[in-house]
């Protein structure tokens, strides 16, 4: 819903802020007092074509903000993808239009491009009169359309249909990954096979690179090693005589302990750990000794070993950090080459399953299409009756439901089948049937897409509406089924209508009075609410004019009553 817009330095407007509400809101004014403005600058917002005659006068640049409540999870994870943050659903779209004619859009305070800010406000609000954002100019909408009217009967086939596309897509895009160049394809197994003999070549085993880097170690540090063990050796084990050697000093030690040992058993069991102590550390240089005459210093198994661990890392530095990676890359790269190998017989297998998915394809919309005529039937009726009611008694409306041929004359195959739906329209007798977004004016088009809106509105999506030239050459009863008809749809859809014709105006639950004010040195556009008392005026002046009577001010009155007693009808 459109809560807020604002306005500065915007053509003829200096700063307005116009607060709107659920139900139906009409803005209405004097001519010339800048209504259609508000509708520029709401397209601009939307992501309009900007040009530096919409800044004002003596200014810089013209901002133009618009505030939504929205409730579409589809939106809220489209802006969530783009990074933009929607607190309490609500989105703020601004645009700056500078005196050089170019513009800055943001979201929520972020710069996006001008196509991002148009695709979300085609999930926010419909235009519809002379601009550029009419669902009915566009053919590609009219199948939407249709199928949204006949969504009870279409949805579970139109489901199948989706599935099976996408089925077809899937393999269609295997197959042609699978056709690409045969050059490619050769020079991709030529590099697999070279890779695979690399890694095979070298014999890699499960933490070999490991083992390998202790042991380089070990050789690289054996002299340092047996210094080491051999001076500690001497420390520990000079001979047991040797009073200098640690176990000389600890049997010194335990001959006198053992003086001492009878007289307390404490002393004895120092005396035993001690002895204890004495065979482990002869144990331990027994052990030193003979490790020590196991090392020996091989340079050519040194460097052995290190051209080994080159090689390896070499292997890392290709495919892995580590061996495991190494080995898995092998196999990825196995699996690979067995598929391009089988390809021959993969494209036979790959082209008969797209064959039987296009046969199944085409059966399934075929079926979608005899529904979707039908619906189209159903469709045209209720126009029809909507289209009369709306003061377009010799109109025709048709849907033209034919097979989606290229350029190339090649049927195109879509998620939706293959189908192309156009509304057809003559609104003459005896004129042949066009397309309506050739030949309907814009005037005609916003009551084309108001009969469109009143059979759609309970499943139409797109929570605001806006009519402009709505009442573009009708008055009297057309204009009273014209104000009903909006009131109705603004039950479920929030609606926006700039109009001149009381009988619509008085169906509004919020109603906006555009003046302009004209000074000596500047004009500007000023936007306010109208009280009860004010409203009940402005439904006189349009009424008679320029000049409130007596009289007009009771026709006023008793249409504001009527159309109270009329939408309190749709509730009950």
């Amino acid at each position: 819903m459109l809560l807020e817009l604002n306005i500065e330095n915007f053509v003829l407007i200096e700063n307005v802020n116009i607060n709107f509400t659920e139900g139906f809101n009409v803005l209405s004014g004097e001519t010339g007092a800048g209504k259609s403005i508000i509708i520029d600058a709401i397209g601009l917002a939307l992501g309009g074509k900007s040009s530096k005659n919409y800044v004002r006068t003596g200014n810089d640049k013209a901002i133009i903000q618009i505030v939504f409540e929205f409730k579409s999870e589809e939106l809220k994870n489209l802006l969530f993808e783009y990074g933009i943050d929607c607190e309490d659903n609500i989105i703020i779209l601004n645009r700056e239009i500078f005196g050089t004619g170019k513009s800055i859009s943001r979201i929520n305070g972020r710069i996006v491009q001008l196509s991002f800010a148009k695709k979300v406000a085609k999930m926010l609000i419909d235009i519809h009169g002379q601009h550029e954002h009419q669902s009915l100019l566009y053919t590609e909408n009219h199948l939407h359309m249709l199928d949204m009217f006949g969504n009870e009967v279409l949805s579970k086939d139109l489901a199948k249909v989706r599935k099976k596309h996408s089925e077809l897509k899937e393999t269609e895009l295997k197959l042609n990954s699978i056709n690409q160049n045969d050059k490619e394809r050769e020079r991709r197994i030529d590099l697999i096979k070279f890779q695979i003999d690399e890694i095979d070549s070298c014999g890699l085993k499960t933490d070999e690179d490991n083992k390998l880097a202790k042991q380089y170690d070990l050789l690289k540090n054996s002299e340092n090693i047996f210094t080491v063990i051999h001076e500690s050796h001497e420390k520990i084990s000079a001979g047991i005589n040797d009073e200098q050697s640690i176990l000389g000093i600890l049997s010194k030690v335990l001959v006198e302990f053992s003086k001492i040992s009878d007289l307390d058993e404490d002393i004895l069991g120092f005396s035993n750990e001690l002895q204890d102590i004495s065979y482990r550390l002869q144990d331990i240089t027994n052990d030193m000794r003979r490790y020590n005459e196991n090392i020996t210093y091989d340079s050519e198994l040194l460097l052995e070993i290190e051209k080994r661990l080159d090689t390896i890392n070499d292997l890392k530095r290709k495919y892995g950090n580590t061996i495991e990676e190494i080995l898995q890359y092998r196999e990825e790269l196995y699996m690979e080459l067995e598929e391009l190998e089988d390809s021959t017989n993969r494209i036979e297998v790959l082209s008969k399953k797209l064959e039987a998915l296009k046969a199944e394809y085409l059966e399934l919309s075929n079926k979608l299409s005899v529904q979707r005529k039908d619906i189209a039937k159903k469709f045209e009726g209720k126009m029809m009756g909507e289209l009369r009611d709306l003061n377009f008694e010799k109109t025709e409306f048709k849907v033209s439901i034919k097979p989606n041929f290229d350029k190339n004359d090649n049927l195109v195959l879509t998620k939706y089948g293959t189908d192309r739906v156009e509304f057809l329209i003559s609104t003459n007798p005896g004129e042949p049937l066009k397309s309506l977004a050739k030949v309907a004016s814009g005037g005609e088009m916003s009551r084309i897409m108001l009969a469109m809106k009143v059979i759609l509105a309970k499943i139409d999506n797109i929570p605001t509406l806006i009519f402009d030239e709505i009442d573009t050459g009708i008055s009297g009863e057309t204009a009273n089924v014209v104000g009903e008809k909006i009131a109705l749809i603004a039950k479920t859809h929030q609606t926006i209508c700039i109009t001149h014709l009381p009988q619509i105006a008085v169906m509004a639950d919020n109603h906006l009075f555009i003046e302009k004010q004209v000074s000596d040195t500047k004009t500007k556009t000023l936007i306010r609410k109208l009280s009860i008392e004010e409203r009940t005026n402005e439904i006189s002046r349009l009424i008679g004019g320029y000049k409130i009577t007596d009289l007009t001010l009771k026709h006023a009155r008793e249409l504001l009553d009527m159309a109270e007693k009329t939408k309190k009808g749709f509730i009950s």
